[in-house]
């Protein structure tokens, strides 16, 4: 069963277009939204899989429809128009919309077809943006999508005053294996590396791997106390690691940097002071294996 959002001002489409489905054994489940406001509802409460807009009703139109584009970027929306109304239907494919149907002209085939259709195009389009901002070798994100996703819940974070952190991670040693083992046993240990933070992480922080042996994490809902357990933790996971095939120790260096101390920076600024941070506990490293030999 599919859940259509409808946003239109007449009671009486919803109860048609019900019908319609109805009769043609459609799977479609219809949400009457009488304006944009409650529309807005209906998504916060994941209410819809679809949606369905006529654009052409008072306190909707083209700025409704963008309001809903915004709200919901994901969900693919087939808009309804007036007779002829080449135009509008046009612009309406420029806001977010997928696809368009004339009001009047309306059949069980071609609610479904535009419907089925639209939800089609969103899926393929959602998978190319998604290739976009995806590391090929990891399946994390790339730099790209952690930059775009981080700085945006940067922002939401602002808004609500809830915590953050942001880390930089850098496998150690990656020359030394590549040079040593082969590269694609530096793939090996890159993608190692991956899950290692995947399993370490939440579904709500951000993972990306930045290029090369290079990684960034956007730590939601955590505050500046939490550094240290988070460190400890991740430690934990990478000793609890055990490949009797691999011929070299893993280990990488860390750098988190909290929100809170740092004010309104971005995300770059952020990255910039956890790397530092990384960077000085790798020279560390290096140092207690000098002392170490000596």
């Amino acid at each position: 069963m599919i859940n259509v959002m409808l946003v239109d001002n007449e009671p009486e489409d919803g109860r048609m277009l019900q019908a319609l489905a109805e009769i043609a054994q459609l799977k479609l489940d219809f949400v009457h939204c009488t304006g944009v406001d409650r529309a807005l509802e209906t998504l916060a409460e994941g209410q819809a899989d679809a949606g369905l807009m006529d654009i052409g009703a008072d306190s909707i139109g083209l700025d409704g429809l963008r309001r809903v584009h915004t709200a919901a970027p994901d969900m693919p929306l087939v808009v309804l128009t007036a007779l002829n109304d080449e135009v509008q239907a046009t612009e309406s494919l420029k806001c977010g919309a997928q696809d368009y149907l004339v009001k009047g002209n309306i059949t069980a085939d071609s609610l479904w077809r535009a419907l089925r259709h639209a939800m089609e195009r969103q899926r393929v389009q959602l998978q190319i943006v998604n290739l976009s901002l995806t590391d090929d070798l990891t399946g994390l994100y790339n730099r790209r999508g952690f930059l775009a996703l981080a700085e945006h819940r940067i922002k939401v974070s602002r808004r609500t005053g809830e915590p953050f952190l942001v880390s930089f991670i850098d496998l150690d040693g990656l020359k030394y294996i590549n040079d040593t083992y082969g590269h694609q046993e530096g793939d090996r240990a890159i993608m190692e590396t991956a899950g290692i933070l995947r399993d370490s992480f939440r579904q709500s922080d951000v993972l990306a791997r930045l290029g090369g042996d290079e990684f960034g994490v956007f730590v939601a809902e955590a505050a500046a106390s939490s550094i240290d357990t988070l460190h400890s933790r991740l430690q934990a996971r990478l000793d609890a690691t055990v490949d009797p095939e691999r011929r070299y120790q893993l280990s990488f260096s860390m750098g988190t940097i909290s929100g809170e101390a740092i004010g309104h920076s971005d995300i770059e600024t952020l990255l910039g002071l956890a790397d530092a941070l990384m960077y000085q506990e790798k020279r560390g490293k290096k140092l207690a294996r000098a002392a170490a030999g000596d």
